[in-house]
């Protein structure tokens, strides 16, 4: 068992007190591989608020890669809350020896854990987390550890619904359709934000590569 793991968890796997290995975190840097360092901070979080009951959602790139997508970590872990539950998910953190920041922006809090980022979205592109978006969460192995992870046609929803004419980076999404494709309601993304332009491109460009059925357009 990794070092981390030796003081984050019990025997049964369940994490208890972060609080040395945070610490150690903070003093010796990030480890060279960052993908995996991001992995083990999503895992330990996701266990925390697993083990004190707390209704969550992994998001972002690491549900990406609990559903299989392609790509590695290189950023932050993102997990989804409702906005009053932060609270509560907060001090689970805190007593854990996580330090958790509310940032200027009002749609989300911040936390590090061995050292990397985590974000705490109580909205994702200007929608906020419900309890019916959690409720639809799967639950997934992130690595070694199951948690609820954000369906398929949510996680590609907030993806193309963030699209912008100052953030659209199709070939960073194109990927990620192609390989969850099977998993994903189209329809239901169609419905929610095809009408917007960004996403409608994106949505033809996926039909004219074969990644989805194109729809019928008037002549």
């Amino acid at each position: 068992m990794s070092e981390v793991n030796d003081a984050a968890a019990d025997d049964g796997g369940t994490v208890t007190d972060l609080r040395p290995v945070v610490a150690r975190g903070v003093a010796d840097g990030p480890p060279p591989d960052l993908h995996q360092a991001i992995l083990e901070a999503a895992k330990q979080v996701g266990s925390l608020l697993k083990r004190d009951g707390h209704r969550f959602a992994l998001a972002g790139s690491a549900a990406v890669y609990a559903h299989g997508g392609p790509g590695r970590l290189g950023h932050d872990a993102d997990f989804c809350v409702r906005r009053e539950d932060a609270e509560a998910v907060a001090a689970t953190l805190t007593e854990a020896g996580l330090t958790v920041v509310e940032p200027p922006e009002d749609w989300l809090w911040k936390a590090k854990c061995l050292d990397q980022d985590i974000d705490l979205l109580f909205e994702m592109a200007h929608r906020p987390v419900t309890s019916e978006l959690l409720g639809r969460a799967v639950e997934l192995p992130l690595d070694s550890v199951h948690m609820p992870v954000l369906d398929a046609t949510d996680l590609l929803w907030s993806l193309l619904a963030s699209f912008s004419e100052h953030h659209c980076d199709f070939g960073a999404v194109l990927p990620i359709a192609r390989e969850l494709r099977e998993k994903v309601d189209w329809e239901r993304i169609r419905a929610d934000c095809a009408d917007e332009p960004m996403p409608e491109a994106f949505l033809y460009l996926l039909e004219r590569l074969r990644v989805i059925t194109p729809v019928r357009r008037p002549s």
